[in-house]
């Protein structure tokens, strides 16, 4: 099921003009803070009535404001997942989760709320009410809640964002289980690099309220145009293979068939992962170099060099395992001759690949 959006809004000093395809999976809407994502979000809910658009979730028409078309929310068959869970602090779980099965009618119940709890790992918290969870088991409970009220697509607006890293970490795995059960469509609204490129099947870039880029998440997030969360923020995203977990606490990839070393992932041997690897932690040498502590070193071609305004640089470097980004003064690359078609290794440290940036 796909989701075709295409809106215009306007307030004071603020125009929001977007238009994008959002395919199955995960679609996340990424950018600054005050680029329009949540605005768009709230379009799809129908809980803003924008001064012009169209969105068509498969084949319903939501809103069509040329033909006088606005569903209302409650016949949209949405879930909204916000950003502190709004849960129902006098029900347990249990209730709090058949509660959003209760929504939906009888005729189409057919997700089942046991496969629901174990997707989520809830089990352990059903007799249990919201005030006693930490803020990733609220989030979990609220993902589950709106599951159970079978909606076409879910919505979540930076469902993260009031949690602190460790809780981070134990949720991410959950939405990585919902995204890849195939099942409901998700639209995801996140300004966390770490986020897209862990969870996104497709991105869509906003910055001030427009659509900059959308395509997949290699592809937009390899774009050294694309950085909406600033320049430190530039980081690829390659696709590999888990191949051996060694004895001393590192986990050795497949990127391309060259070997990428990380610190221990807990996904088995044979199993298929991302890593984000951010463009401030690439090092670029013209030789095959020697004598490092780094352990993972890949060799690549550039492909592209951006020179900023100030002393950065950005270079494009096309890589067995895939397209990364490397940040570096113009010093250094001029210092390196580089440009286009320049042939150079890329050197990264095991340890400067974060546990937030691997996911599966």
């Amino acid at each position: 099921m796909t989701l075709e959006v295409r809106l215009r809004h306007g307030w004071p000093g603020f125009d929001l003009d977007v238009a994008f395809r959002a395919p199955a999976g995960v679609t996340v809407l990424y950018g600054r803070s005050g680029s329009g994502k949540s605005t768009v979000v709230d379009a799809v809910a129908g809980l803003l009535r924008p001064q012009s658009g169209r969105i068509v979730l498969g084949d319903r028409v939501l809103l069509d404001t040329d033909r006088g078309v606005a569903m209302p929310p409650h016949r949209r068959r949405l879930g909204y997942v916000f950003q502190d869970g709004r849960l129902f602090p006098h029900l347990t779980v249990r209730q709090n989760l058949m509660y959003g099965r209760r929504l939906a009618p009888a005729a189409r119940r057919r997700t089942d709320p046991e496969r629901v709890i174990a997707m989520l790992g809830l089990g352990p918290l059903l007799s249990r009410r919201p005030g006693t969870l930490s803020g990733g088991e609220k989030q979990r409970v609220a993902i589950g809640r709106a599951l159970l009220a079978e909606p076409e697509m879910l919505l979540a607006d930076e469902p993260l964002a009031s949690l602190d890293a460790p809780r981070k970490a134990e949720i991410l795995p959950y939405i990585e289980r919902l995204r890849d059960a195939g099942g409901v469509p998700i639209l995801y609204v996140t300004h966390s690099v770490a986020e897209v490129a862990r969870l996104a099947t497709w991105v869509v870039a906003l910055e001030a309220g427009h659509t900059t880029r959308e395509g997949p998440a290699q592809e937009v997030l390899g774009d050294p145009m694309v950085t909406p969360a600033g320049v430190r923020a530039a980081g690829a995203v390659i696709e590999a293979t888990v191949m051996r977990h060694h004895d001393d606490g590192l986990t050795e990839l497949d990127a391309g068939g060259t070997p990428l070393f990380l610190p221990r992932v807990g996904i088995a041997a044979g199993g298929r992962l991302r890593v984000r690897i951010a463009a401030q932690d690439v090092i670029l040498s013209r030789g095959a170099p020697e004598g490092l502590s780094a352990l993972n070193v890949l060799p690549g071609r550039v492909a592209a060099l951006r020179q900023g305004e100030g002393p950065g640089a950005m270079v494009v470097l096309d890589t067995p395992a895939g397209r990364l980004l490397a940040r570096v003064t113009r010093r250094s690359a001029a210092a390196l001759g580089l440009a286009e078609g320049t042939e150079c290794h890329a050197v990264m440290k095991t340890v400067a690949i974060a546990p937030e940036d691997v996911g599966a």
